[in-house]
């Protein structure tokens, strides 16, 4: 077991752990750090506890010191000047014509570096763009082209529920979402409804999938032949969320439809169901990320 303490450095980012090297550090305290792109401003949002070995990534940094007044302020005085760099790179990317899309500016605690975040359909030759900036700055420049769940995530906005999105909130990391998942789940598959903001499957799909798999275990297929306690029937429609089948019974000509619960049914022949949406789903695979 290692002593650690969890610290982010973005709003719903990922969080890192570090050594807390003696040190009382209570959840909600800014602290310091050291990282591999140098020294860096956080906010404790773990606070001091032993995790298993398999955890971490050795060698753990320690946590330089509690973040003092002149810290903070240092790091809102970062915040202010991202602003300016922002306005500036942009005009920058105008004077020289690329076709790219800037997201956001970051500056490292220590001033070392600025990173600039940025879209862009393919690759892009920003060589003369980083020069032109580093003359400005005078301090090194980091271009980085991201995604378009990267892109959400750091814009942020509201999604079709209505509520702010759900990765610029509080999602530390995406998780992968695939169109089974919306298949599983009964979902329409039309792209409209199942898409973030981002254009990709909707992150929230994947929030109830593993119950749906293990709801999915106990039912039957569509087309399934079942023993009820009613007599044989043919599975035409299950649900999921209730757990039942809607059955219709084998009474010769008469259609005879009853629901039961999937523990009342035995399967005595499976089904296989062809899928009419192949087209659907072929082009749906390409909001997976």
């Amino acid at each position: 077991m290692v002593k650690v303490v969890g610290v982010r450095f973005k709003k719903a980012g990922k969080v890192y752990y570090f050594d807390p090297d003696q040190l009382q550090i209570n959840e909600g305290a800014n602290v310091i750090v050291e990282t591999a792109r140098g020294v860096e401003f956080g906010e404790v949002v773990i606070p001091v506890r032993e995790v298993n070995d398999d955890e971490i990534v050795a060698p753990l940094k320690k946590v330089m010191r509690i973040a003092n007044d002149e810290d903070i302020r240092h790091a809102s005085d970062n915040g202010k000047k991202e602003k300016e760099a922002f306005a500036t790179c942009l005009q920058k990317i105008r004077d020289h014509k690329l076709e790219m899309k800037l997201i956001d500016v970051e500056y490292t605690f220590d001033n070392n570096k600025i990173l600039f975040y940025f879209t862009a359909d393919g690759r892009v030759d920003f060589r003369e763009l980083v020069k032109d900036l580093a003359s400005v700055f005078k301090t090194r420049i980091e271009l980085r082209q991201i995604g378009v769940r990267d892109e959400s995530k750091m814009m942020g906005g509201i999604g079709i529920c209505g509520r702010i999105l759900c990765c610029s909130s509080y999602l530390g990391e995406f998780q992968p979402v695939s169109i089974k998942m919306a298949k599983e789940q009964g979902l329409s598959l039309n792209p409209t409804k199942i898409s973030g903001t981002c254009g990709r499957l909707m992150c929230c799909l994947k929030y109830e999938q593993e119950a749906y798999e293990q709801v999915i275990k106990k039912a039957p297929k569509t087309g399934a032949i079942v023993e009820t306690p009613d007599g044989q029937g043919v599975v035409v429609e299950t649900y999921l969320i209730k757990e039942t089948a809607k059955v219709k019974l084998d009474k010769g000509n008469d259609t005879d439809l009853r629901a039961y619960k999937f523990d009342e049914v035995k399967l005595i022949k499976d089904a296989a169901v062809k899928d009419d949406n192949d087209a659907i789903i072929e082009e749906l695979k390409a909001l997976e990320d």
